[in-house]
């Protein structure tokens, strides 16, 4: 393989990757021998006809494609091992030449990481948060906890009102045909909580169980499927069940059932002294946040689009593991909210250059203060994560392999930069 190196405008570069002929040979017969078995050739058994009798009947370009698919990504990781760019996106790959005997190549253009230019970082001036703790603070803090041990009872002698659970079979209909994702059972649906369309919960307040109910909707004009984005829906809905909470009394006997205190007066002051910690935490963090925030705009750098689109798309999937987690599907998902993938991604842009421009202003100052986690720190860091893992501390750092321990070392220095920051600021 040999490689070329072309840097491009706004942090971009083309590698040109040329593998050698006998490299492509190799490959399309490694093709030819995963393929045979389900290619027929007459006069010939099943598996049996030689790749020259299929190549003339098919074409000699029959097994490139494959061939092709199996070399990019494989020589492409060779290319990264090489070239001494920190590449920051996934390759944009273009096949430039493809031909049985002749050299296969092809280009990858990616972002490189860019080049940051800091300003001032230290003694910023940053707001100055709030950590009284009100009564109402208090109070609110005591309903959270009132609704945690509230009952769920079914309801009987009236219909479902909001803030209810109305357990549904549901299926949707658009000009008398159900689609697909339009249908659910079992599903317990909050009643004002705003998780399904529209006017879709509104409908189903007064609804007792065993009532059909007949829901009509309209789907936003920018739904994410076309055949459905901007069209008349009804769902047909029975309501198999609905319930309610029933919230226990604020006394003495409910602090005692919810915390290790005898009367509800000293649990109020636990409850104060709690939420003092934590509005100091939370001033702490947005101390932190805000110094970053002003780091980064005084500092100079130039993102590269495709960088934000990674960025952008390793969000997506996050976002997707979670709604899985929850037993939700994505497709579920935009159909509910009536959100669209290019909606989505244009709406995590914002986010995604945030988080971009946040770790390599942190990445810089950590660089130029020399900043590193110590021998000890990084062994009570692999400690915190044997704990957390139930593994010996060990054993966790040897699965860890040198490139997760260099990437948790660049991790703890981003962190111990933001610190600095944060403590060198002034808050006014």
């Amino acid at each position: 393989m040999s490689l070329q190196v072309e840097k491009l405008e706004k942090n971009m570069a083309k590698l040109t990757i040329e593998v050698p002929a006998e490299e492509l040979e190799k490959a399309m017969q490694n093709a030819y021998l995963r393929a045979k078995n389900k290619i027929t050739i007459p006069g010939f058994r099943k598996g049996k006809a030689p790749r020259k009798m299929i190549e003339q009947m098919y074409g000699k370009g029959i097994f490139l494609e494959d061939a092709a698919n199996a070399l990019i990504p494989e020589q492409y990781s060779k290319a990264l091992e090489e070239c001494d760019l920190e590449i920051v996106s996934q390759p944009e790959i273009d096949v430039t030449q493809i031909e049985p005997g002749k050299a296969f190549i092809f280009t990858a253009e990616v972002a490189v990481k860019p080049e940051v230019t800091l300003g001032e970082y230290k003694g910023l001036e940053v707001p100055k948060s709030e950590t009284e703790v009100t009564d109402e603070e208090i109070e609110a803090e005591l309903k959270k906890e009132q609704e945690k041990n509230s009952r769920t009872i079914t309801v009987e002698d009236r219909g479902a009102e909001n803030g209810d659970i109305a357990t549904i079979d549901f299926e949707g209909f658009v000009d008398g045909t159900a689609f697909e994702g339009g249908k659910g059972t079992d599903y317990p649906l909050t009643l004002g909580s705003g998780s399904f369309i529209p006017g879709f919960e509104d409908q189903l307040v007064g609804a007792k169980a065993g009532d059909h109910v007949e829901v009509n909707v309209t789907f936003p004009e920018e739904y994410q499927s076309k055949d459905l984005a901007g069209k008349a829906a009804v769902f047909q809905c029975d309501v198999k069940k609905v319930e309610t909470k029933e919230l226990p009394e604020l006394d003495d006997d409910f602090a005692q059932d919810v915390s290790e205190f005898d009367t509800l007066a000293e649990y109020k002051e636990d409850i104060k002294k709690n939420l003092t910690e934590r509005k100091e935490r939370e001033a702490r963090t947005a101390k932190e946040n805000a110094a970053v925030d002003k780091a980064i705009e005084n500092a100079q750098m130039e993102i590269p689009d495709a960088m934000i689109e990674t960025q952008i798309s390793q969000m997506l999937d996050d976002f997707s593991r979670r709604m899985q987690s929850q037993g939700l599907t994505m497709e579920q998902y935009m159909q509910f909210t009536g959100m669209t993938a290019d909606k989505m991604r244009e709406e995590m842009k914002p986010q995604a250059l945030k988080r971009i421009q946040t770790r390599l202003v942190l990445e810089k100052i950590a660089e130029t203060e020399n900043i590193q986690p110590s021998e000890e720190e990084v062994n009570e860091e692999i400690g915190k994560m044997a704990e957390m893992y139930k593994m010996e501390a060990d054993k966790l750092k040897e699965l860890l392999g040198d490139r997760e321990l260099e990437q948790m070392k660049k991790d703890m220095a981003v962190q111990k930069a933001v610190t600095l920051v944060a403590d060198e600021a002034k808050e006014a």
